[in-house]
């Protein structure tokens, strides 16, 4: 589906990746409806959009009030007058610590925003994408989701649910008109700890020094490959030299895959 003339829905739109599809989104003549928590988070990026701000309406919403998200379709078709397209973006970690002390009040934060964020979204919009001559959705996992993280694994399973969720909608919608992409960043120069609510002891930033540097996609790089995906109709997309390695790993050699990132996480695993 090609963005121009069409509008998006984009959650996450108040920071990272979110924020850079919607300025990418706006860049290629679409109309974006931003949906983020964080309504500061959406004027920053209506500043941003600047005179392309016309095509843009902000919604601050949480996405797993699932009364909230319902009332979005109305709000958006009221704006732009249709809805063509849905990114569903928004994501946050988890405590960098293994399952056996992670607290059930995080392992549902993390499962409530990831992955019934997505259902949430998607179960209300899709009637609405189905009405449409051409129409996308596009759902961001992550390469966690298919290459255990230690001290990430309830983030994972969270991701992972969302692949499977995505390539079974793509089953699902085969011969309708609306088109399905899972895409899987790597490493992506975001702050999403901070975006996620975690506070870095001390400790833990200490361990982030020793921990080996990766290089990071830019977030702006991701949104361009996210959209160009879009409109190519890609079934999947790896976004960064990371994601496409340990995607072939895990395949191929999944436990000495496994193994490797034990040993790269190792460091960032609190006491």
């Amino acid at each position: 589906m090609q963005a121009a003339g069409k509008t998006i829905a984009v959650t996450g739109g108040g920071n990272g990746i979110g924020r850079e599809l919607v300025l990418a989104l706006l860049g290629r003549g679409a109309r974006v409806a931003a949906v983020d928590i964080s309504g500061a988070g959406l004027q920053e990026t209506a500043r941003l959009a600047g005179t392309k701000a016309d095509a843009l309406s902000t919604h601050a919403v949480n996405i797993t009030d699932r009364e909230a998200v319902e009332a979005l379709p109305a709000a958006i078709i009221e704006a732009h007058g249709q809805i063509d397209g849905l990114v569903n973006c928004a994501g946050i970690i988890q405590p960098f610590v293994k399952v056996n002390d992670l607290g059930y009040d995080a392992i549902e934060r993390v499962m409530n925003v990831n992955f019934w964020g997505v259902i949430n979204m998607t179960k209300t919009f899709l009637p609405h994408l189905l009405e449409r001559p051409v129409a996308h959705l596009v759902n961001v996992s992550s390469m966690g989701g298919f290459m255990p993280f230690p001290g990430q694994s309830v983030y994972g399973a969270s991701k992972a649910a969302v692949k499977l969720l995505t390539e079974g909608l793509h089953s699902e919608l085969m011969e309708t008109n609306v088109a399905v992409t899972c895409v899987f960043p790597g490493a992506i120069a975001t702050d999403i700890s901070r975006n996620s609510g975690l506070d870095a002891p001390a400790a833990s930033e200490a361990a982030d020094e020793k921990a080996p540097k990766m290089k990071m996609t830019l977030p702006s790089d991701a949104a361009r490959i996210i959209v160009e995906a879009m409109e190519h109709d890609a079934y999947r997309v790896m976004i960064g030299k990371d994601a496409k390695l340990l995607d072939r790993l895990s395949r191929f050699i999944p436990e000495r895959s496994a193994g490797f990132i034990y040993k790269q996480m190792k460091a960032r695993l609190a006491d």
